[in-house]
């Protein structure tokens, strides 16, 4: 796990928190930047998940190199 996987969770669990918190209290403000916060959190996380393919990718194709040499 990458650093953007975890902090795109933290912010995803965050804007729940804070979305539901809004909702207690009922203030659309606080639902709204808490549901832009669960966006932002899983563009990051998502992002991280492609950096991870790729260095998995990466480390197969440098595995692969190194056995036919």
């Amino acid at each position: 796990m990458n650093k953007d996987q975890v902090k795109g969770q933290v912010k995803d669990i965050a804007g729940k928190v804070q979305e539901g918190a809004g909702k207690l209290v009922d203030s659309k403000e606080q639902q709204a930047k808490g549901a832009k916060l669960q966006v932002e959190g899983k563009i990051q996380k998502g992002f991280g998940d492609l950096k991870e393919v790729a260095k998995d990718a990466r480390d197969a194709v440098t595995k692969a190199a190194k056995s036919k040499a």
